[in-house]
């Protein structure tokens, strides 16, 4: 049994962006289905905007999944080639995953700004603790 403790919370978040992936779709195609809209309709954004109006907050989510959780991706596989996993470092990573899970909640169902955004907040200074502990890791050895 291999020990790397930083790869749950990485299939953690990447689980969460499939989930929201395939909510976004099983949204999208019923609002389609629901409204009779021709998918070539859907041909550029502005025209899935005015038509899609149901399931623009899952979109948004997904495109957000793919902004600053990259460098959570990148964070988690570097400490696993540096071999830096420290319990302060998964846990910092599990709450930032955690967190992310809350924030896609909120944006995808009752759309709350403020809860949504302190979330996000939240989970930013996460990440930056995260590439701290990196960053002081390299630096100091």
């Amino acid at each position: 049994m291999f020990y790397k403790p930083m790869l749950l919370p990485l299939l953690a978040q990447v689980f969460l962006t499939f989930a929201v992936w395939i909510y976004m779709y099983v949204t999208r195609l019923s609002e389609i289905r629901r409204k009779n809209i021709n998918p070539q309709n859907l041909d550029t954004r502005v025209h899935s905007q005015s038509l899609l109006t149901e399931s623009p907050r899952q979109a948004d989510n997904l495109k957000n999944l793919f902004e600053l959780p990259v460098l959570f991706y990148v964070a988690a596989l570097l400490s696993m080639v540096l071999m830096i996993q420290d319990q302060f470092l998964v846990q910092l990573a599990w709450a930032y995953v955690a967190l992310r899970y809350v924030h896609s909640f909120v944006h995808c169902t009752y759309n709350r700004v403020m809860h949504r955004f302190t979330a996000y907040a939240a989970s930013c200074l996460l990440l930056m603790l995260i590439w701290a502990r990196l960053a002081a890791y390299v630096l100091m050895n």
